[in-house]
C-alpha cells in the first residue's frame, strides 16, 4: 500500500522536511501553503537551526572604496556545497543613516548581523536588512572585535574615532549593549598587552561558553573576557612550534588554534585543538599541502599574509583575500565524536566578482526564518 506525502500527517510533514538542508527548503517553501506555514513558523526554525546537520554558513562581503555600488555579498550553505548571492543594500541603508562616507573599517559582520561602529552605531540582520540605530558608544572606534551573546553585543578594542582621526594608543574599555535595555555598559578594558595592536586586524576573537576570547594574530597573546562576571583572565602566550601567524576559532565542542606554520621543509596549515582551562594545545589536523597551495600562487615569503581563517560550530573557513585568485577558499569539518578532519575545496564564487578593498568574512547559524524573507533575492 502506498502512501502519498499529502496523506501525511502535517506533524510527519515538519520532522521529514527538518531533515533537508535550508536550500532545499527554500525551494521546497513555494510547493504549497501548508508547507511554506511549516517552513516560515518560528518554531520550525528553532528545531532546525540546534540540528546538527545544519551547517553554519559562510559569509563574505566585499567592500569596494571607490563605488558602494561594486560592493558585493556572498554566502555559502555547506550542506548544498553552494554559494548563494545576497542583495546588496548598503547604499541606501548608509544613507539613512549618514553613514555613505564613512570608513570601510567601522564597518563589521559578525554571527548573523552586519554593524557599523562610527560615528554612530547600527546593526542590522543579515537577512532582513533593515538598520537600527543605537545610543552612541562612550568611545567610537573602528576596527573593532564584536560578538553577540543572549541578543546583546559585546565591542572590544579597535581604534579610537575622533570626526576623522583615530588615536592609535588609546586603549578602549569593552562595551556591551542590550537592546532590551537601549544602552551600553561600560566595562574594563583590554589587558595591557594587547595596547600595541588592539584591533580587529591584529587579534581575532571567539564566544565560548560564556567567554569572549581575544587572541593575538601575530602576538600569540590570548585572554578572556568573563560574559557575566565582567573580569579579564591572565594573559597567556600560546604559540605552538613553527607557528607565523594564527587565528583562534570557537567551534562546536572546544577551542580551535588555526594558523600557518614555517617548518625546515616548507610552509603548512595546522589546527590545534585548546584545553580552556589549562591553555595547553594538541595538534588534531593539518590541511592537505596541495590545498593549501591551490590557495595562493607565486613563491613570495609573504604569499600567506593574504590569508584568513573563521569558523562555527564543526567547520573551519580558511581563504584568500587577495582579488587575483578571485578569493578561494577551502573548508575544514571536525567530525565532533572522533575529531578527525575533512578536508575540501569550496566552489568559486559566482561571477561576476568585483575587485574588492576590503573583504569582510564570519560564519553565522543559519535558519528558515531568516532566509525565507530573502528567498525571492536568493540566487547562484
Amino acid at each position: 500500500m502506498t502512501t502519498h506525502i499529502t496523506n501525511l500527517s502535517s506533524d510527519l510533514i515538519e520532522l521529514i522536511l527538518s531533515l533537508l538542508p535550508i536550500s532545499t527548503l527554500i525551494k521546497s517553501s513555494i510547493v504549497c501553503k501548508l508547507w511554506h506555514s511549516i517552513i516560515s513558523s518560528f518554531s520550525f526554525s528553532t528545531t532546525t537551526t540546534t540540528n546538527h546537520h545544519h551547517k553554519p554558513w559562510f559569509f563574505l562581503h566585499g567592500i569596494h572604496n571607490i563605488s558602494s555600488k561594486n560592493n558585493q555579498s556572498f554566502a555559502f550553505d555547506p550542506t548544498s556545497n553552494s554559494w548563494f548571492i545576497l542583495p546588496t543594500f548598503l547604499t541606501t541603508t548608509q544613507n539613512q543613516h549618514q553613514h555613505q562616507h564613512q570608513p570601510n573599517t567601522s564597518f563589521i559582520g559578525t554571527n548573523g548581523f552586519f554593524f557599523i561602529t562610527a560615528p554612530m552605531f547600527c546593526y542590522t540582520p543579515i537577512m532582513h536588512p533593515f538598520w537600527h540605530a543605537t545610543p552612541s558608544l562612550h568611545f567610537p572606534r573602528i576596527n573593532p572585535l564584536l560578538g553577540v551573546f543572549n541578543d546583546k553585543f559585546v565591542v572590544v578594542g579597535g581604534v579610537k574615532f575622533i570626526g576623522n582621526l583615530v588615536d592609535i594608543e588609546d586603549n578602549l574599555d569593552v562595551e556591551i549593549y542590550d537592546p532590551s535595555l537601549g544602552s551600553w555598559e561600560l566595562c574594563p578594558p583590554l589587558p595591557g598587552d594587547f595596547r600595541s595592536g588592539n584591533s580587529s586586524s591584529s587579534l581575532s576573537s571567539a564566544l565560548f561558553k560564556k567567554k569572549f576570547y581575544v587572541f593575538g594574530i601575530y602576538s600569540c597573546f590570548v585572554s578572556s573576557f568573563d560574559l557575566e562576571k565582567h573580569v579579564w583572565s591572565d594573559v597567556h602566550t600560546l604559540r605552538p612550534h613553527g607557528v607565523v601567524f594564527s587565528f583562534l576559532v570557537s567551534c562546536r565542542k572546544q577551542l580551535v588554534l588555526a594558523g600557518i606554520c614555517n617548518f625546515p621543509n616548507g610552509f603548512c596549515f595546522n589546527l590545534w585543538k585548546i584545553d580552556e582551562s589549562t591553555m595547553e594545545f594538541n595538534e588534531i589536523g593539518a590541511m592537505p599541502h596541495d590545498l593549501l597551495y591551490e590557495l595562493f600562487d607565486g613563491d613570495e615569503d609573504d604569499k600567506f599574509a593574504s590569508l584568513k581563517c573563521v569558523g562555527l560550530g564543526d567547520l573551519i573557513y580558511v581563504f584568500n583575500e587577495d582579488y587575483h585568485r578571485v578569493y578561494p577558499a577551502c573548508v575544514c569539518e571536525i567530525d565532533g565524536d572522533s575529531g578527525k578532519c575533512s578536508w575540501r575545496r569550496m566552489p568559486q564564487l559566482p561571477s561576476p566578482v568585483n575587485k574588492f578593498h576590503k573583504v569582510i568574512s564570519f560564519c553565522s547559524t543559519v535558519s528558515p526564518h531568516n532566509v525565507l524573507g530573502q528567498q525571492q533575492h536568493l540566487h547562484h
